[in-house]
């Protein structure tokens, strides 16, 4: 029987293959071209991967962006102000996170004057002393406190014009005075109309862990956004960086230090982002978002953690009175999950984000404003009512699980005890 044997070719073979078989002129190019093309996308693919991740970062994020986006200046040969001023941030920038076994969070409370929310952010506070601090600018009069975390918490105050750079100069001043403290790690800024939207385990935990501040920051390209831009700001400020953003802010430490350090920034807004040829620029909505789109843009997350109701289309935000407040209502703005950013253009685009924490979907906001003092009663009677869910949750054996800490819906829940109707989300723990 005749056995298949394998190939086994010589030589010979080869040559006499080679001479039978005759490849067409074109088969070699052709492949060459293949292959360069797949070169070539490889190539282009490894370059714009970062640049995607980056976009990805810019919008409503909060993971660590500085993997894809680092500060970027100018080519040009700069002042020595602009020089001074590089080295400086570099280094902050460079400089590894301050760690302490006392992490606080530092609450700014920026007011004319007595705050109408004092009794119910005393409720919010209660029992977690030693991780916040709180601090009161009163820029029209001294207030008068009623919670012991307020009392003897007034700075030094100056009066503060709406619109206007004495606006910024409070929040450096709100800053400067926080920053005295080396525990207080996190920076929030508030107003007299802002409430908290959920419990304070939750807000800790949703500051404290992770690395980006978040600062408000997108391109509004209509007449209230780059239509306030200067030429004057020119060469420091290019109207391709200009950014438009809410004031409120939370701050991580880094940027805190960063901001009380600028002074060539600070000073292009206080001189030129004001009413000011025909253009009314107003330097707290524009100055730490452009500063911080500049030197850190991947440091940020673009997104306030305040939420504002700009859907009237007016000069200032929407406020809610007393019958706007139902638990429906508030457990709708905990639960938010998607941002939102209008310009001001005639077409007033409309731009949606999801809202990410370490790349992972959570709910928007942990604040908001603007808030009438005629809602503080129906507001406490919502916190009396969680605190009940709250011992409820507790004698079912909700609570603390490994790594993960079980947190109420907000704050804020429409108090029927079915929880499957409504599940209680979980916020992890990044070690």
């Amino acid at each position: 029987m005749k056995t298949t044997c394998p190939w086994q070719l010589n030589v010979k073979d080869f040559r006499i293959m080679s001479g039978l078989r005759k490849r067409p002129h074109l088969k070699r190019p052709l492949w060459i071209i293949i292959l360069v093309t797949f070169v070539i996308i490889f190539l282009i693919t490894a370059y714009v991967s970062p640049l995607s991740s980056s976009t990805a970062c810019y919008f409503f994020s909060s993971g660590d962006c500085t993997l894809y986006q680092s500060p970027s200046f100018p080519a040009r040969e700069l002042s020595d102000e602009e020089t001074i001023s590089q080295v400086v941030i570099k280094e902050i920038l460079n400089t590894p996170p301050i760690q302490s076994a006392d992490s606080k969070i530092a609450f700014l409370f920026l007011t004319p004057g007595t705050l109408p929310f004092e009794l119910l952010w005393d409720k919010f506070l209660r029992g977690h002393e030693g991780r916040f601090s709180v601090y009161v600018h009163a820029s029209r009069e001294k207030p008068g406190h009623t919670s012991q975390y307020f009392i003897d918490r007034d700075i030094h105050s100056e009066n503060v014009d709406w619109g206007k750079i004495s606006m910024v100069d409070a929040e450096r001043r709100l800053l400067a005075h926080a920053l005295l403290d080396p525990d207080n790690l996190q920076f929030v800024l508030l107003s007299d109309s802002c409430v908290p939207l959920h419990n304070f385990d939750y807000v800790y935990n949703y500051l404290m862990h992770t690395n980006v501040s978040f600062i408000d920051c997108f391109v509004d390209l209509g007449p209230h956004g780059t239509g306030r831009y200067s030429e004057h700001m020119m060469p420091e400020v290019e109207k391709a960086a200009f950014r438009k953003g809410s004031q409120w802010f939370s701050m991580k430490r880094q940027h805190a230090i960063i901001v009380m350090a600028d002074s060539l920034y600070y000073s292009k807004f206080r001189l030129y982002c004001k009413k000011f040829e025909g253009r009314n620029c107003y330097a707290d909505e524009h100055y730490l978002p452009t500063f911080f789109n500049m030197i850190d843009p991947g440091g940020i997350a673009n997104r306030s953690v305040t939420y504002v109701d700009w859907s009237e289309g007016k000069w200032h935000p929407r406020s809610f009175r007393a019958e706007d407040i139902s638990f429906e209502f508030l457990k709708n703005l905990s639960s938010i999950d998607d941002g939102i950013h209008i310009t001001s253009d005639p077409k007033r685009r409309v731009f949606y984000g999801p809202c990410l924490w370490n790349n992972v979907k959570r709910p928007c906001y942990l604040f908001a404003r603007k808030f009438y003092p005629d809602t503080l009663n129906r507001l406490l009677i919502n916190s009396l009512i969680i605190q009940r869910y709250k011992l409820r949750l507790s004698t079912f054996g909700l609570g603390f699980s490994g790594n993960v800490i079980i947190l109420s819906l907000g704050c804020w829940n429409e108090m029927k005890f079915h929880s499957a109707r409504y599940p209680t989300p979980t916020l992890p723990i990044v070690n």
